[in-house]
C-alpha cells in the first residue's frame, strides 16, 4: 500500500498522484500544467494501460486535463466523478481538445514550410470524445465500490460545482486505513455552491496549499461594489468589461448580476443589457442553470424552490457565434460584458479590450487573480498603453479590480477543514501550492494542529503501512538549467510570438463571409508580413 506524488507537488497545477492498493494501480486526478514550470515532474512509473482506475476530484483543466492523453496512451479502465464535474468535463475537455488540434494545425502550417516534422498534438476530439465515455458518475456521500478491498466517498468541496474531496477506505492484508485527498477546498459563503464538507476521519490526508500563506481577509459587500462600478460607468457613457473564467467565476457574477437586477439598483438605466461572450462559458452557464439541485446551496435552492432562475435575469445575452460577439461592440448601448479569458491572455475578451480599453468612459473590471507577464497583469500594474492585434492602443479605461473573490479556501479556513479530524492523521500530505508556500503551510499544520505533514516533491513514495517515505526522487528545478534564464526569456518572447500567430488564424476565422475586396487587403498584408519574416 504505497502513494506516489507526481504532479502538482511544490506547484500549483498539474494534480496527480498515483496510489498503488490491493494489487490495484488508481490514479487521483490527472491534470495538465499550466503557467510556469518551477520542478521537472517524473513521469507516471507505468504504462497508463496498466492503470485500474482513474478518480477526479472536479472538472479544471488543472486536475483533468491530461485525461485524453491517458486515454491516447492506452487507458481503458473507468474514471470516477461527481455528475456534475462528468457534465463540466464534458464541455472542457472537447474545449482543451480543440485548442490542441488548432495549436497543431497552425504549428504544422509552419512546419511543413521549414522542413521540420509535424507536431503531433497532445490528444485529439476523438481521444476527448472516447475519454467522455469512461466517466461513472456518482453523488456525494455514497460509498462506491471500486474493487476488493477498495472504496471511495465524494465529499463536497465547496470550489466548484461537483468539485469533491475524495475519501479512500482499503482493506488490506487484514488492516484497515483512510486516505482523504482534499482535492481544491473552496472559499465560504460563495454563491450558488455549499461551503466545503469537513471530514470527520482519515489516516492519512493529502491537502492542498493554494491560500496556504495567505488569508482573504474581511468578506467584502460584492453587490454594492459592483453597483457602484456599474452605476458611475453607466453615468459616463461606458462599458463594464470584466474578464472572467468560463467555469465558476463567470456564473457566480450572474449570481450578483440578477440581485443588482432584481433589486433595480441600478438607476437611470432600465434593462441594461449583460452580455456573455464565451461558447464554453456560455455552455458552462447552461450546466450551472440546469437540474443541479444537489450542488447548490440553501440560498439557491430556496429560488429554485420559488420558480426563480439564481444566474438568469431580464436582457441577459448569450453569444456564441463569432457575428453574435461583433454585434456587442456595434452598440453603443452602455453594458456589461463578461468574456474570456479571465487573464486576457487569449479568446474573445482581447477583442472588447481592443474597443474599450482607448475610452475613458469604459471600465475594465478584473474579478480574479491575474499571473505575473499576462496582459492583465500589466493593465493592474497600471500599463500606460499595450499592443493588441497589431497595433498600440492608449489605456484610458478606468482600471479596477474587485479584491477577495478566490475559489480557494484561504489559510485558516483549509486549518479549520483539516482540525474537524476527530482522529490525529498518520500523516498530512501538503501539495498544489507554490514552491515555499507548501513548506511554509505544512510547518503552520504541524505547529498549529500538531499533525505531522510533509510537502512531498514529484516521485516521492510512502508506505501508506508505516507512513515511511521509501522513495526519494532526484528534484530537479527547471531554474537551475544551464543560461536557464536567458533561454526563459527567449522562449517567453516565442510564446508570446505564437499566441500572436494562433489570434491571427482566429482572427482569419472571424473575417470569414466579408467582402471580397476586405478579404483581398487582409491576405495581401499578411503575405507581406510573411515576406519579411519568414527564413
Amino acid at each position: 500500500m504505497k502513494l506516489t506524488f507526481l504532479g502538482a507537488v511544490h506547484e500549483v497545477t498539474g494534480s496527480c498522484t498515483l496510489l498503488d492498493a490491493c494489487g490495484k494501480q488508481i490514479l487521483i486526478d490527472c491534470g495538465m500544467e499550466q503557467g510556469a514550470d518551477i520542478y521537472e515532474n517524473c513521469e507516471l512509473p507505468i504504462a497508463p494501460g496498466e492503470l485500474d482506475a482513474i478518480c477526479l476530484t472536479h472538472a479544471h483543466i488543472d486536475h483533468s486535463g491530461k485525461l485524453p492523453a491517458m486515454v491516447a496512451a492506452g487507458y481503458a479502465g473507468p474514471i470516477f466523478a461527481t455528475e456534475a464535474t462528468s457534465k463540466l468535463c464534458d464541455i472542457m475537455l472537447r474545449d482543451s481538445a480543440h485548442i490542441q488540434e488548432f495549436e497543431a494545425e497552425w504549428r504544422n502550417r509552419k512546419a511543413k514550410r521549414s522542413g521540420y516534422e509535424n507536431y503531433v498534438p497532445l490528444y485529439t476530439m476523438n481521444d476527448a470524445i472516447k475519454t467522455l465515455s469512461l466517466f461513472e458518475s456518482y453523488p456525494y456521500g455514497v460509498d462506491i465500490p471500486l474493487f476488493e478491498g477498495i472504496s471511495i466517498r465524494f465529499l463536497d468541496a465547496g470550489h466548484l460545482l461537483g468539485s469533491a474531496s475524495i475519501l479512500f477506505t482499503i482493506t488490506e492484508n487484514g488492516k484497515t486505513m483512510t486516505l482523504l485527498f482534499s482535492g481544491d477546498l473552496g472559499n465560504c459563503n460563495r454563491p450558488l455552491i455549499r461551503d466545503p464538507e469537513k471530514p470527520t476521519e482519515a489516516d492519512y490526508v493529502v491537502i492542498e496549499s493554494t491560500y496556504g500563506n495567505r488569508l482573504h481577509g474581511e468578506r467584502p459587500d460584492y453587490v454594492t461594489q459592483l453597483t457602484s462600478i456599474i452605476q458611475d460607468t453607466f453615468d459616463r457613457g461606458g462599458n463594464v468589461v470584466i474578464p472572467s473564467f468560463a467555469v465558476g467565476r463567470t456564473q457566480e457574477l450572474l449570481y450578483l448580476l440578477r440581485i443588482i437586477k432584481e433589486k433595480k439598483l441600478i438607476k437611470r438605466h432600465d434593462d441594461f443589457p449583460v452580455y456573455v461572450d464565451s461558447p464554453l462559458a456560455v455552455e458552462a452557464t447552461n450546466i450551472y442553470a440546469g437540474d443541479m439541485r444537489e450542488y447548490y446551496d440553501k440560498e439557491t435552492l430556496e429560488l429554485l424552490d420559488k420558480g426563480v432562475n439564481p444566474i438568469h435575469f431580464p436582457n441577459l445575452r448569450l453569444s456564441v457565434t463569432s457575428q453574435d460577439s461583433r454585434a456587442i461592440n456595434e452598440d453603443a448601448t452602455p453594458k456589461v460584458i463578461l468574456s474570456a479569458s479571465g487573464m486576457c491572455e487569449a479568446g474573445r475578451i482581447r477583442h472588447h479590450l481592443k474597443h474599450n480599453l482607448w475610452r475613458e468612459d469604459s471600465t475594465i473590471l478584473f474579478v480574479g487573480y491575474q499571473t505575473e507577464g499576462t496582459l492583465g497583469r500589466k493593465l493592474l500594474n497600471g500599463a500606460d498603453y499595450v499592443k493588441m492585434f497589431g497595433e498600440e492602443i492608449t489605456v484610458n479605461a478606468n482600471i479596477l479590480e474587485i479584491d477577495g473573490i478566490s475559489g480557494h479556501a484561504d489559510r485558516d479556513m483549509m486549518l479549520d477543514w483539516l482540525g474537524n479530524l476527530q482522529n490525529k492523521p498518520i500523516k498530512v500530505f501538503v501539495n498544489h501550492g507554490n514552491d515555499g508556500v507548501c513548506d511554509l503551510f505544512a510547518k503552520t499544520v504541524t505547529e498549529t494542529l500538531g499533525f505531522e505533514a510533509v510537502a512531498p516533491y514529484s516521485g516521492d513514495t510512502f508506505d501508506l503501512r508505516t507512513g515511511e517515505q521509501t522513495e526519494t526522487a532526484k528534484i530537479v528545478k527547471v531554474t537551475s538549467k544551464p543560461n536557464n534564464a536567458a533561454r526563459k526569456r527567449s522562449d517567453m518572447v516565442f510564446e508570446r510570438l505564437r499566441m500572436a500567430g494562433m489570434r491571427l488564424l482566429s482572427v482569419i476565422e472571424q473575417n470569414k463571409g466579408c467582402a471580397n475586396k476586405d478579404l483581398a487587403k487582409f491576405t495581401s498584408q499578411i503575405d507581406a508580413l510573411c515576406d519579411k519574416y519568414e527564413r
